[in-house]
Order: C-alpha cells, then sequence, then structure tokens
C-alpha cells in the first residue's frame, strides 16, 4: 500500500513567509502541488521512501518536498509499466501521435507556471526556465509527425517470389533517468518519441528537482486518464541513486536513457550490458570554441557569452575551453571582459538577470576547487574567480581564465561558469585541442573561409557530436540528433534518427513462391 499524504509529516519544518515563498505557493498551487507530495505514480500516487525537501537555490528557503519511491515502490511500478506497455503498443502510431498532442496542448497551458517551477527549483533564469517547457513542447509537436513517419523499408531479394523488409516495433519499456539542469526538456525528448514508438515510460527525475517531476508527470497523467489510457504509460518513481541502480539493473526495463556525469554513466552502462539490455547515454561535455583571425568578432563575443555564462554554466553544452587565434586573442579578451562585467547576477526571477545560482552548495565548493586549480596549474584569473558568500543563495562570479591547453583543470569538466582561454597559432593545432579532451559532445568554429569551416566538419575537423560553425556549442534545435562521442556515451535523442533507438528493428522475408529457394544458391537437396 502506498502512504497517504499527511501534512504533519512536515509540521516542523520551517518554511519561510518571504514574498518569494509566497511566489512559490502561488506558483505551486497553479501546478496541483502542495508542501508534501508524492513522487510515485503508475496509475494512482503513492510513494513508502524517505522525503526530500526541494530548495531554492536563489535563496536557501524550502519550496516543498517530495516522498519518494522505495525499492518495492519501483518494483510495482515496473509491474504496471510492463502490463501499461501491453496496451499502448497495440494503439495505432497515429493515434499514439494524437495523445502526445493532447500532451502538448497541456504543457502549453501550463507553460508559465511550469517554467517559473523551474526557475525556482533548478536556479536558471525564467526566460530560459519557460524556454526549456518550450523545447518539450516542440519535440511533442515533432513526435506528432513522426507518428506518420515510422518507417521501414523493402529490401530487393535476390530469390524469385520473395519480399524482404524491414520493420519497427516498440521496446517495452523505457527508462529514463534524468539530470537536475534540464528537470523538464530532457525528459520530454526521450518521453515524447518513445510514446509514439509504442512504450512506455518510467522516470527517475533528479532529487533536487522533484517537484518539476512530479508537476510534469501530472500534466501528463490527467491527459492518459482522460483518454481512459493506463497512467502507468508515463510512470514516475523519484528517488535517488538506489532508485537509479535498480532501473539499470531491472530486466523489465527495455532502455535505460541516462543523461548525467561520465562516472555515473560509466556505472549505468555497465549495469544494463550485464542483462544485454539497451541504454542511451547523453554524459559529460566539455565543449569548445575557436575564433579564427577572420571571424566575426561580434558575433563571436556574443556568441561566446552565452555559450559560457547561460544557465551559469550548468548546461552539458556549455562552453568551456576558448581557443583564440594569436592576432585577435588581446582585443577579444578585453572585449569579453567588458562584456562579463555587464552581467547581472541574481534572483532568476528577476527582469534583466542574466546569471542566476549554482544549483547547490556542492557545485559553490566544485567552483571554488577549480579556481584553486588553475592558479595551482600556472594558470591566471582574468575576470571573476569568486563565489559571492554574502548572497543567501549559491552564486559565483563567472569566471575566465588563461591557462595551457593540457592543463588537468582543462580536461576536467566544471559545472560552473569557469571559461578557459589559450591562445593559438595554426588552425590545425587548435583543432587537435579542441579533440584532444576525453569528452566529445559540442563544438563551435567562427570563421568566414569556407575552407576552414569545411575541414571543420570534415573527417580531419571535430570529432564531436554536435559541430557548429559561427554559432555557441548550446542551444541545440530538436529536429537534429543530440549526443556526443567518446565519453559522452554515443547516445542520440531528440530528432533526426534519434527515434530508431526506442524501438527494434526486425528483417522480414515473405515467401509467396511456393517455392524454396535458398540464399547464396545453396542447394540442400
Amino acid at each position: 500500500m502506498f502512504a497517504q499524504p499527511s501534512a504533519r509529516l512536515l509540521r516542523n519544518r520551517a518554511f519561510s513567509t518571504s514574498a518569494a515563498h509566497r511566489t512559490t505557493s502561488v506558483t505551486l498551487k497553479a501546478l496541483g502541488l502542495d508542501a508534501y507530495n508524492l513522487g510515485v505514480y503508475n496509475g494512482t500516487w503513492g510513494g513508502n521512501g524517505n522525503i526530500v525537501e526541494s530548495v531554492n537555490p536563489a535563496t536557501g528557503e524550502v519550496i516543498g518536498a517530495v516522498q519518494q519511491a522505495n525499492l518495492t515502490d519501483l518494483n510495482q511500478t515496473l509491474d504496471h509499466a510492463t502490463r501499461a506497455a501491453k496496451v499502448w503498443r497495440s494503439v495505432p502510431a497515429p493515434k499514439r501521435g494524437e495523445i502526445v498532442r493532447q500532451m502538448r496542448n497541456a504543457l502549453f497551458a501550463k507553460i508559465e507556471p511550469l517554467g517559473k517551477l523551474v526557475a525556482l527549483e533548478m536556479g536558471k533564469i525564467l526566460p530560459e526556465g519557460i524556454g526549456e517547457v518550450q523545447e518539450y513542447i516542440d519535440i511533442a509537436d515533432y513526435a506528432v509527425g513522426l507518428s506518420r513517419m515510422l518507417n521501414g523499408q523493402v529490401v530487393p531479394s535476390e530469390r524469385t517470389g520473395h519480399m524482404m523488409m524491414e520493420v519497427w516495433n516498440p521496446l517495452g519499456v523505457v527508462g529514463v533517468i534524468s539530470a537536475f539542469n534540464f528537470p523538464v526538456a530532457v525528459y520530454g525528448w526521450n518521453s515524447a518519441i518513445s510514446m509514439v514508438c509504442g512504450n512506455s515510460v518510467v522516470w527517475k527525475g533528479a532529487p533536487t528537482t522533484a517537484l518539476t517531476s512530479v508537476a510534469v508527470t501530472k500534466i501528463l497523467a490527467e491527459v492518459l486518464e482522460t483518454n481512459n489510457l493506463p497512467g502507468a504509460i508515463c510512470s514516475l518513481a523519484s528517488g535517488g541513486a538506489e532508485i537509479g541502480n535498480a532501473i539499470a539493473q531491472d530486466k523489465r526495463v527495455n532502455l535505460v536513457s541516462f543523461t548525467g556525469s561520465t562516472n555515473t554513466g560509466r556505472t549505468v552502462a555497465l549495469a544494463v550490458q550485464e542483462r544485454f539490455g539497451k541504454s542511451l547515454l547523453e554524459l559529460g561535455g566539455n565543449n569548445a570554441i575557436i575564433v579564427h583571425n577572420d571571424a566575426d568578432i561580434d558575433l563571436a563575443v556574443r556568441s561566446v557569452l552565452f555559450a559560457a555564462v547561460g544557465t551559469a554554466g550548468q548546461r552539458c553544452t556549455t562552453t568551456r575551453r576558448l581557443f583564440l587565434h594569436a592576432d585577435i586573442h588581446d582585443t577579444f579578451i578585453e572585449r569579453l571582459i567588458k562584456a562579463y562585467g555587464q552581467i547581472k547576477i541574481g534572483n532568476p526571477l528577476e527582469s534583466g538577470i542574466l546569471c542566476g545560482p549554482l544549483h547547490t552548495k556542492q557545485a559553490v565548493a566544485a567552483f571554488e576547487q577549480g579556481v584553486s586549480d588553475v592558479k595551482a596549474q600556472g594558470g591566471k584569473i582574468l575576470h571573476g574567480g569568486n563565489a559571492l558568500h554574502h548572497l543567501a543563495g549559491n552564486f559565483v562570479e563567472p569566471t575566465i581564465t588563461s591557462i595551457a591547453h593540457d592543463a588537468p583543470v582543462v580536461h576536467r569538466e566544471i559545472f560552473a561558469p569557469i571559461l578557459h582561454t589559450i591562445k593559438y597559432d595554426d588552425i590545425s593545432e587548435a583543432v587537435a585541442w579542441n579533440n584532444e579532451v576525453g569528452q566529445g559532445l559540442s563544438s563551435s568554429l567562427f570563421t568566414t573561409s569556407p575552407e576552414k569551416m569545411f575541414n571543420w566538419i570534415g573527417p580531419e575537423g571535430s570529432d564531436c557530436g554536435i559541430v557548429n560553425v559561427n554559432i555557441p556549442t548550446n542551444g541545440a534545435e530538436i529536429g537534429g540528433a543530440f549526443g556526443g562521442e567518446k565519453e559522452t556515451g554515443g547516445g542520440r535523442e531528440s530528432g533526426s534518427t534519434a527515434w530508431q533507438q526506442y524501438m527494434r528493428r526486425q528483417t522480414c522475408t515473405i515467401n509467396y513462391s511456393g517455392m524454396l529457394p535458398l540464399a547464396q544458391g545453396i542447394k540442400f537437396e
């Protein structure tokens, strides 16, 4: 039996009565949330695990609490999801698309409060929070169209009177383990595409953004229930590492989509591979921008500013390394420092703020360690470098360094707004430095030379999954496949042929000849 919600569980917790908290209360109410919320959904709401409090990283105030799943809850949820998958797979794909379309409309109706909750709970500025919900809406639009285009292909058969073709069928249950930095969009990429492919989805969001997970699931659940479909098609099992590990190890989960650190992703991949399951990994990024001496400097400065400072440096596609040609290095650094000096740091709900807080106190400590390592490894701090401990939240200064390309700290992804700048003389040198790190997510070259552009996207250019020219490393569109190479994991989400990872390919040969010719001309008589 699931535990029942009880206000007394939190009666001794002192919630803030500030104006900020009153704003939070209005936002929660608009999304059907309260101070205490159940964090397990599989057709009914429940939860018997630990209660986790969600904290506003800009103020340190408690937003609300969620009762997580325990292993028994997860086991029940996977049972429900497995049964729901059998119902869902029998629904024609275009009709599955119609359900996703209704979900899209329901999300759009809640875009303002849901975007505000993302800003409150994750810490990104409000335009980015609303933009993240819009990204889920966009991928839902894409998925609706995709539901009529899950095409196989006809393959010419060498045998007379035979028809050979490829068809795609659902996998079954897809487990989605998402990270704190995109608590809506990453689930949306996976859920919308996976659903039109005919799978049920079991979601474990980040424990520190559990309220957002519950809010999104409530929106989707209402659509499923209105259409008399099993709610477990969009199941939720809030929890920490124990729940994530159990999802990775459970044979009922046909595909595990994991977004997070490379170290945790390696553990997930090994657990899934041990049982011969499928995994889709979107892991770390140590992304670089190269600015050549023929680049549009104004365009490049504005791009670097957004790519390095947006989301307070907490995107997997954040620019962390900046390679500048010697001819333009000093001018570019001067302009970039001036631009950094105009960045407003503060509460992400306030107008004009461009840099909100880091998500946790641990992230602030990692930032400070990174700055210390830069100094210890021969680098210089050109701008910033300080944690803003006098403020209530987890604020730091967006930081620019000057350091060698091969310093250990440069090769380590620090999830904070630290940008390492490096001077180069030859473009081939910069490309090699771009490729020398373990991660391979996103990269960008600023140049006006067609020759350099096409070399950059060719076999001797960037080794990343996302290779841009004259745009930042972040802000990917949903129509392209999103993901990276090497320690980024090799998975692809969102557009292009990413949908194929959520289905099983079958090669089918039909003999209508009445004869039995064998392939390769073999005689067996």
